[in-house]
């Protein structure tokens, strides 16, 4: 089978990694920069060049989007869709897990645990915004911040309307949330691929940072889920439409709650914590499910 990695570096751990495990199995893997694709956009033969050159016919694509190039990058998955070719996220699943907002609504819809979340431009009474969601302490997050980036602690109301007044005179959108307490600084990453829990890992804060990310210091171990954990896990990739996500929890005194869905999890740290070869998981997964030349998309929009 010929495969695309969608990544801007070879050189990354996932992507080494997907590339190492599929030609291991066999298989042609090729890494394109997602941002030197450009499209031949045609109504009977779509097609996406390289380089100069149109690229050949995949039979599958794994996006490796970062968040800063969101729009650019599900146009380029998009396109191999026209193409036939089989994605195992799609563009649209990618575009609805990026916007923060939208993805905690489709949640809420679905009745999957998640914080009580707030979300605000310019809200008339900040003090109001904050109560709603149960007071201080909150966590202000940007509606953009990826990896840590963009999210405060506010132990205070006071500190909470001071920090919502800064980011909305920058014009940013923010979402506001209960802090879970009883977390103690932890958060559990469950690797979901084709519907199942293939791995998954609980993430430690550092010594006085309440942000788990491996990215901000944090250490990973190997965690037991429950079963609720588990389908908390699966129920919210599938809302999203991901064929392989990411998912974040933390466990609440009233049970699991979902903090993120991410399109484009990393697997450097689940595969070190877990000793699982996650790699080789994700492409046979693909292998199974990919119909070359019959691929139909199963997102709308």
């Amino acid at each position: 089978m010929r495969i695309a990695i969608l990544s801007r570096n070879g050189n990354l751990y996932s992507t080494r990694r997907l590339k190492e495990a599929g030609e291991a199995l066999g298989h042609q893997i090729d890494v394109i920069d997602t941002m030197h694709c450009y499209m031949d956009i045609t109504s009977n033969r779509p097609s996406v060049r390289y380089k100069g050159k149109p690229l050949p016919y995949y039979d599958a694509v794994i996006p490796r989007i970062g968040a800063s190039v969101t729009f650019y990058g599900t146009s380029v998955v998009r396109q191999f869709e026209m193409m036939g070719t089989y994605s195992i996220n799609e563009s649209v699943a990618i575009s609805r897990s990026r916007d923060k907002l939208r993805s905690l609504q489709l949640l809420s819809r679905k009745g999957i645990g998640m914080p009580r979340t707030g979300f605000a431009n310019h809200p008339d009474k900040i003090d109001d915004l904050i109560k709603n969601v149960g007071g201080a302490p909150v966590v202000i997050k940007l509606l953009e911040g990826t990896q840590g980036i963009g999210v405060v602690l506010a132990e205070t109301s006071k500190t909470a309307e001071a920090i919502i007044e800064a980011f909305m005179g920058l014009n940013a959108s923010i979402l506001v949330q209960e802090y879970i307490k009883e977390a103690g600084g932890a958060d559990i990453r469950c690797l979901v691929v084709g519907g199942k829990v293939i791995a998954a890992m609980k993430r430690q804060a550092a010594p006085g940072e309440f942000r788990s990310n491996l990215h901000r210091g944090g250490s990973a171990s190997i965690v037991r889920l429950s079963p609720q954990e588990r389908k908390t896990a699966v129920d919210a990739a599938k809302t999203m439409g991901l064929g392989m996500a990411g998912v974040d929890i933390l466990r609440s005194n009233n049970g699991p709650v979902v903090m993120e869905v991410n399109s484009s999890p990393g697997l450097e740290g689940i595969e070190k914590a877990t000793g699982k070869d996650v790699a080789t998981m994700v492409i046979e997964h693909i292998v199974k499910h990919a119909k070359p030349h019959k691929t139909k998309t199963i997102g709308k929009g």
